[in-house]
C-alpha cells in the first residue's frame, strides 16, 4: 500500500501540510514542486528522506517516502503503524525525546544528527536533518516531520 491507497485526497492534504509547514518555519521549499503532478507523489518519490508522525500520546509515523521506507526497511503498512520512538534504539530514545521537545518549542531545527535503527536492527547516523512542527493553516499542531539527504551506516 502507498499513500494513494489511503486516499489521494488525504495523501495530498497531508503532503501540503508537510510542504506548507516546512516553508512556514524555514522560509525554504521542502522540494521543488513540478506543476501538474500531485504533491504527495512528488514527496513520496523525492530523493531526500521525508517522514512524519502524528499527535498521539505515543506518536505514530503517518508518512514515509520511498527513501524512508527503504532506509527503515519497512513497507508502507508497517511504517505507518510504527510508533516514532521505535525508529531509535532504546539507549537513544531519551535524547531523541529531549530533541523533539526543543523542536516543539522552537518550531524547527535544521542541523539534527542522531542514531536511528531500521526494522532489522541496522544502525545509521542521520546527518544534518531538518525537523519541524507540522501545523495547519490556523497554526494548530498536527505532528512533526523530518527531512534529510545524508546518512551513514554504523558497522
Amino acid at each position: 500500500m502507498t499513500p494513494l491507497k489511503i486516499g489521494e485526497g488525504a495523501a495530498e492534504r497531508h503532503a501540503r501540510l508537510l510542504i506548507d509547514s516546512y516553508k512556514r518555519w524555514t522560509g525554504s521549499e521542502l522540494i521543488a514542486l513540478k506543476v501538474g503532478e500531485p504533491a504527495w507523489e512528488q514527496l513520496y518519490r523525492a530523493t531526500k528522506v521525508i517522514l512524519s508522525h502524528g499527535t498521539e500520546k505515543d506518536p505514530v509515523l503517518n508518512f514515509g517516502n520511498l527513501r524512508g521506507l527503504e532506509l527503515w526497511e519497512m513497507d508502507w503498512e508497517t511504517f505507518t503503524q510504527t510508533p516514532s520512538r521505535l525508529t531509535a534504539e532504546p539507549a537513544e530514545r531519551a535524547e531523541r525525546d529531549r530533541f523533539f521537545q526543543a523542536v516543539s518549542l522552537n518550531g524547527y531545527v535544521d542541523d539534527y544528527t542522531g542514531i536511528r535503527v531500521s526494522r532489522t536492527g541496522r544502525r545509521f547516523f542521520i546527518l544534518q536533518a531538518t525537523v519541524w512542527n507540522v501545523v495547519d493553516s490556523e497554526g494548530a499542531y498536527r505532528g512533526q516531520a523530518a527531512a534529510f539527504s545524508d546518512y551513514s551506516y554504523i558497522e
